[in-house]
C-alpha cells in the first residue's frame, strides 16, 4: 500500500499522507512525498498537503531514530530538506492539518503558505525539549518565521502544547474549521491562490524566507 496518495483536480494537487497510524516521516514516507511534490511541480499545480483523519503527522519514525547511525541522520536531514522544499515551493502550498502535528510534523505544518486546521482536541507541539532533545537551528528558524513573538519562546524552549483553539492566535494555523470541512476549505483556498501571478508568488516567497532557507541549508552539519 502506498504511504502517499496524489490526486490532481483542475489546478489543485492534493497530496495525502496515510500510513494507517500516525504518519511517521520515515525515509519511505519522505521519498513518496518528494515524488508527489515532483509531480505537482511538473503539473504546475497548487498543492494541498493533508494527513489522515485525526493526525497530520507525529514526526520522525521513532524506530529509525532509536536505531541511530547514518539512517537516522539521513532521515532527519531529509525531513528538514522537505521543509525547505515546501517553504520555497514554486506554487502556493495549503496544509490541511487534519489532527495532531507533533515535532517534525509541526515543522512541516509551519512550512505551508496557508494552514487550515481541524477543530478538536489535537496537539500542535514542538516537543523536543520535553523528550530530551535540543532543537536544531533549522527547527528554531521554522518556528521563528511563523509563530507569534509572544508564543515563540514558549513553543521552542518550553515545548508548550497548543491546540486548534489557540493555534491561530499562536501562529500555528491560519484558520480552524470543523474536521469534515478541512479538505473542502483547503481546496477552496488553493483555488483562490491559483489566481495569483505564480512567478511573482514564487519570487516573493523565496525573498521573504531567504534567511530561514539559508539556515535550513547551512546549519545542519553544525547541529550534528
Amino acid at each position: 500500500m502506498p504511504l502517499v496518495n496524489y490526486h490532481l483536480d483542475d489546478v489543485v494537487a492534493t497530496i495525502t499522507m496515510d500510513d494507517g497510524k500516525v504518519n511517521a516521516l520515515s525515509p519511505a514516507m519522505q521519498a513518496e512525498l518528494n515524488k508527489a511534490l515532483d509531480q505537482a511541480e511538473a503539473d504546475g499545480a497548487v498543492v494541498v498537503l493533508s494527513g489522515r483523519d485525526g493526525v497530520f503527522s507525529a514526526g520522525f519514525d521513532l524506530g529509525v531514530m532509536r536505531g541511530g547511525g547514518d539512517e537516522a541522520v539521513s532521515m532527519v536531514r531529509g525531513g528538514f530538506d522537505l521543509a525547505h522544499r515546501l517553504l520555497s515551493f514554486p506554487t502556493p502550498v495549503v496544509v490541511a492539518c487534519t489532527g495532531h502535528a507533533i515535532a517534525m510534523g509541526v515543522f512541516l505544518l509551519l512550512s505551508g503558505d496557508y494552514r487550515v486546521g481541524a477543530d478538536g482536541p489535537y496537539k500542535l507541539v514542538a516537543n523536543e525539549v520535553a523528550i530530551g532533545m535540543t532543537l536544531p537551528r533549522a527547527a528554531i528558524e521554522i518556528l521563528r518565521q511563523r509563530v507569534a513573538p509572544a508564543h515563540f519562546n514558549r513553543a521552542a524552549i518550553l515545548a508548550e502544547i497548543y491546540t486548534p483553539s489557540n493555534g491561530v492566535e499562536a501562529g500555528f494555523l491560519d484558520r480552524v474549521v470543523e474536521p469534515s470541512q478541512v479538505l473542502a476549505v483547503s481546496r477552496e483556498m488553493a483555488l483562490a491562490f491559483s489566481k495569483l501571478d505564480i512567478a511573482a508568488h514564487a519570487a516573493t516567497k523565496r525573498r521573504l524566507r531567504e534567511q530561514t532557507l539559508a539556515v535550513i541549508s547551512g546549519e545542519f552539519a553544525a547541529d550534528l
